[in-house]
């Protein structure tokens, strides 16, 4: 499990707020005058990461803890399916390439195709199609629901504000 540490910032009937520090470890790398990445995060200012999560009762059950405003909570993604996330990400794209370009290749041999332009047309057209195909599996298909981060643990702040919750009734 992947696990970061957040603050939560607002709380709503139906979904918390959290924000967390975006770490970069350039600044401690030895080569980072040398390194283009190093570079990059020495021009950009380190951020806040800011995550509206859905929220509902079974965190505090589960914890024995009430949620409140100013408290952090660790959440969570299983590595697994960030390594499945990744894979799609990086594998559609280049299956489609080099399926759609050794299919323009052999339309080519073929005399299918006059000209190599119109096979390399297709194999940028397969590479957005596996492009296509990996974006659609990462906002609707199983992985969408996969990648949520869940809230492990509340750990109580020493300074934290209680909050009402109110639920819409429509």
């Amino acid at each position: 499990m992947i696990k970061e540490l957040t603050n939560v910032v607002a709380i709503e009937a139906d979904y918390i707020t959290v924000t967390s520090q975006v770490k970069s470890t350039c600044s401690s790398c030895a080569q980072v005058d040398t390194c283009g990445s190093g570079q990059v995060a020495k021009a950009l200012p380190q951020g806040k990461l800011t995550l509206s999560l859905p929220y509902s009762g079974d965190i505090k059950h589960a914890s024995g803890k009430t949620l409140k405003l100013g408290d952090c909570v660790v959440l969570a993604l299983p590595e697994q399916d960030i390594l499945t996330s990744a894979g799609q990400v990086y594998l559609f794209p280049l299956l489609g390439l080099f399926s759609c370009s050794a299919l323009g290749q052999w339309l080519l041999s073929q005399q299918v195709l006059n000209h190599e332009l119109f096979a390399l047309g297709l194999g940028i057209a397969g590479a957005y199609l596996g492009y296509r195909v990996a974006k659609y599996q990462q906002q609707y298909g199983t992985q969408s629901a996969k990648l949520q981060p869940k809230i492990i643990e509340i750990i109580p702040s020493e300074n934290n504000t209680e909050i009402s919750i109110t639920s819409h009734s429509k």
